[in-house]
């Protein structure tokens, strides 16, 4: 619910999947040996195209309202390839990760 007004949020970006995107998304939130990020992202994208708010999403996945809106819109515009990592930007690291501290 929308606290100021006390109307639900209904996001601008509706979500429908063709046949090959819900297979992919289903396959990746049943996959248990993938990142927990894409698992995450592919069940918010399955909740959304069901219509369910992303109050409601958040609600259910445990995660911040602002984080379903962010990929439900990157997932409107950019269908599965908005679902994947961006490079992050500054210096990549000069250590692998772990070695810190190792002697």
């Amino acid at each position: 619910m929308c606290y100021r007004t006390g109307m639900p949020r209904h996001s601008p970006f509706r979500i429908v999947l063709s046949g090959l995107e819900k297979r992919e998304l289903s396959r990746r939130a049943a996959k248990y040996t993938l990142p927990y990020f894409e698992v995450a992202r592919a069940r918010m994208i399955l909740h959304a195209a069901e219509g369910l708010a992303n109050d409601e999403i958040a609600r259910r996945l445990d995660t911040r309202r602002e984080v379903v809106s962010l990929w439900r819109k990157r997932f409107f515009t950019e269908r599965l390839a908005g679902l994947e990592e961006l490079p992050r930007p500054g210096r990549p690291r000069s250590f692998p990760p772990g070695s810190r501290g190792a002697n």
